[in-house]
């Protein structure tokens, strides 16, 4: 009897001390609790306004000459110096001769067909003299300014019959144009430069002997260049022709303006880019042939468009925008994307707040008030 009551003492004191606790507990009074407040997130933010938004293509090009010429000797000889030392890099005036070619066995040719010549109407000028002595003093002044220093001038008219049959019975005709063609033979032995520009590239030496045919260089103007840049196979539509291209070069520092002359028919089928041509004046600020530039090329306008930020766009499909004091997702359409920016062409509307600024850890429906960059925000 007294083991049990051992045990059972112990038991109703832990009953009784808890049964005390939980009296005390309830005498107390319960805190009053305080509702949750609701953060309102504050985003850069700005109104959309709809208008005709230009674009922009960013590309890299190369610049090339826009004229150059392959040196071709028409004429055999022995290659002879000529006004500028005939080297690659070497720049030249236009008229300059760039090489010639030794011309002596067709100069003698062509003194001793002009003697023919010379000759042969020295022989008719006596009959006309009795047959045709109106025609007479032409002909005579015609013979004195022949020489074998000058080029032969063009025959004088003749519009009696009877002048034609005795010229053509002296062979004064074949003669003239044999001489003519001697001309045009020894003028192919002076290689002269047809605009202001530069000797790229050269294949033959002075000294060397030259065949017809044989290529002796190439020479690029500096005056016309052209840039060559290829440009994505879709981006061609936004290409206007004549439109006025900016160019750069990091390596220069140095900008030049262009203008769209030109555009490829032909897509690049490892590339897939089409080849737009973009002429530019060389003089002034030095330009060389072979250097990148990086171009600006204006293209059309988005009608009712809207330039959005990189950051600002999600998934690349859409926008948040801030209506009624919440963020809102709204789906957009792109109609161009730029390096750090697109183009919107549906899915914002005028007076649209959008957020411009990256956002994390948000959802549709969170409370946001718009920081406006110097625009006040429009009622909502």
């Amino acid at each position: 009897m007294k083991k049990r009551i051992f045990y059972i003492i112990p038991v109703l004191i832990l009953v009784l001390g808890f049964i005390i606790m939980q009296i005390l507990v309830g005498m107390k009074d319960e805190p009053q609790r305080r509702a949750p407040e609701r953060v309102v997130k504050q985003v850069r933010s700005e109104i959309v306004k709809l208008e005709d938004t230009p674009t922009q293509i960013e590309a890299l090009g190369k610049v090339l000459s826009s004229s150059p010429v392959q040196l071709i000797s028409e004429v055999t000889g022995v290659l002879l110096p000529g006004d500028v030392p005939f080297k690659p890099g070497q720049r030249f005036s236009r008229g300059q001769v760039l090489l010639r070619i030794d011309n002596r066995q067709v100069q003698y040719t062509l003194n001793s067909t002009k003697s023919d010549f010379m000759n042969a109407l020295a022989t008719v000028l006596p009959e006309m003299k009795i047959d045709h002595p109106a025609d007479y003093d032409v002909w005579q002044k015609y013979f004195d300014g022949c020489g074998f220093d000058d080029t032969l001038a063009e025959l004088p008219e003749s519009t009696h019959r009877r002048i034609k049959v005795l010229l053509t019975r002296a062979n004064v005709y074949k003669l003239f144009f044999a001489v003519r063609n001697l001309e045009i033979t020894l003028e192919k032995h002076d290689i002269t430069a047809p605009f202001n520009g530069s000797i790229s590239m050269t294949t033959q030496r002075v000294g060397s002997n030259a065949r017809n045919g044989s290529v002796l260089g190439e020479i690029i103007s500096l005056q016309d260049l052209e840039v060559e840049i290829p440009i994505p196979a879709e981006d061609i539509a936004w290409v206007r022709s004549g439109s006025d291209v900016i160019l750069r070069s990091e390596e220069f520092d140095n900008e030049w303006k262009g203008r769209i002359v030109r555009t490829g028919d032909v897509v690049d089928r490892q590339t897939q880019t089409i080849p737009l041509y973009v002429s530019v004046n060389g003089t002034g600020r030095p330009l060389y042939e072979g250097s990148y530039l990086t171009a600006w090329i204006p293209g059309r306008a988005v009608t009712a468009g809207v330039t959005v930020p990189r950051r600002a766009l999600y998934e690349e499909r859409y926008v948040y925008v801030i209506t009624n004091g919440q963020l809102e997702i709204r789906d957009v359409t792109i109609a161009r994307r730029n390096p750090e920016s697109v183009v919107v062409s549906a899915g914002l509307s005028e007076g649209d707040t959008l957020v411009t600024e990256l956002l994390q850890g948000v959802s549709p429906g969170m409370l946001a008030q718009p920081r406006l960059r110097g625009i006040e925000e429009r009622p909502q």
